[in-house]
């Protein structure tokens, strides 16, 4: 079984900085993509960004030059840095990975539960 375990989250105010990491553990044979999605009250959940194995990102145009993902493999770690934060960018913030895993080495995709970020004065 493979863990996806956020962590980092809280309170900042608008303006600040936080940056939230997700670490996934277990019997891992190789991650391909690892997104950062997020989810407010009422609200669909969003993909925020997303970044491959070869290092090909995806992006929010709500979060474009404000957040930056990144990837520590030796770590199975993703990074979402998170500058110029708004009370907007409000949700529980939910790791995913496609990773391959298990006596059968199929690509399956895992959730973590969320971390809350909450940007307000």
């Amino acid at each position: 079984q493979v863990h996806l375990v956020e962590s980092g989250g809280g309170l900042v105010q608008p303006g600040g900085s936080l940056r939230v990491s997700c670490a996934a553990s277990g019997r891992i044979l190789g991650i391909d993509d690892m997104s950062w999605y997020r989810q407010a009250p009422g609200n669909q959940r969003e993909l925020v960004e997303q970044i491959f194995s070869s290092a090909t990102t995806v992006y929010s145009d709500s979060v474009k030059g404000r957040f930056t993902i990144s990837r520590d493999n030796a770590k199975n770690t993703v990074y979402l840095q998170m500058d110029s934060l708004k009370p907007e960018d409000t949700a529980v913030y939910l790791c995913g990975a496609t990773v391959r895993s298990g006596p059968d080495s199929r690509w399956r995709d895992y959730w973590g539960q969320g971390t809350q970020v909450t940007v307000s004065s």
